[in-house]
């Protein structure tokens, strides 16, 4: 199954908003932080934001001391990033058919955005072809054996809202992202992440829950033998030399 691009050019291009940022301040900065401690890479490094939206995160590496690019299929979210960052290249763009020569890319996140390819191993063969020999991606989705992002995103839950996504999203399964990178080239880990709270949610419903399920988004995941549950998976992989 293929993704379908009009829908999603036609959801984000149709966003009320003039900003996509759904995380709380501090979510986001735990996202950074743990994209760059698995990056590793030297400030003043390029990275590529993948499916950069607006330029949240984009806007927190440039901040950070690295050369970023922001690419997105959205026109609208394009044009609100480079209207707040004028010194990122902003490029309009398909994931998987990126605009970069073979080997000659530092590193790569994926911002949220392999949830949104039914098959995310197209992308996975454009993220081999363009980085460098040892360079790493990082990406970051929302996890399906987490009980919360399977009961309200998974479109097999009898409790699925699809009001606030598009009908390409569904969270991931972090063996299947694993074994997808890992067969395309890539050397392939999972780490998973809790405290990422929301800012907000579409749902009128949802909204009346969100305190309680940030309360347990902080708290109830952290034992390690509930690790793999928790509500955020970050896929890293390195391409060999």
């Amino acid at each position: 199954m293929l993704q379908n691009k009009q829908q999603e050019i036609d959801f984000f291009d149709n966003l009320p908003s003039d900003e996509y940022n759904v995380f709380t301040d501090d979510a986001n900065q735990k996202i950074i932080d743990t994209v760059l401690r698995c990056l590793a890479l030297t400030s003043g490094g390029q990275i590529v934001d993948l499916g950069c939206g607006s330029g949240i995160f984009t806007q927190f590496l440039q901040k950070k001391g690295y050369a970023c690019i922001g690419v997105d299929l959205s026109h609208k979210l394009l044009r609100i990033g480079k209207n707040q960052m004028n010194t990122v290249q902003f490029i309009q763009a398909d994931v998987e058919a990126l605009p970069f020569a073979d080997n000659s890319v530092d590193a790569i996140m994926l911002s949220c955005l392999l949830h949104h390819l039914p098959n995310p191993f197209f992308c996975a063969k454009e993220v081999f072809r363009v980085l460098k020999p040892q360079g790493k991606f990082v990406a970051f989705d929302p996890n399906r054996l987490n009980p919360f992002m399977y009961l309200y995103r998974d479109r097999s839950s009898p409790f699925y809202s699809s009001k606030g996504v598009t009908p390409n999203e569904r969270p991931v399964l972090p063996n299947e992202l694993r074994n997808i990178f890992a067969s395309v080239g890539f050397q392939v880990k999972s780490q998973f992440v809790d405290g990422l709270t929301y800012r907000y949610v579409a749902s009128d419903t949802a909204k009346g829950l969100l305190p309680i399920y940030n309360l347990f988004e902080r708290f109830f995941f952290k034992p390690f033998f509930l690790n793999q549950f928790r509500s955020f998976v970050f896929t890293i992989g390195q391409k060999p030399k």
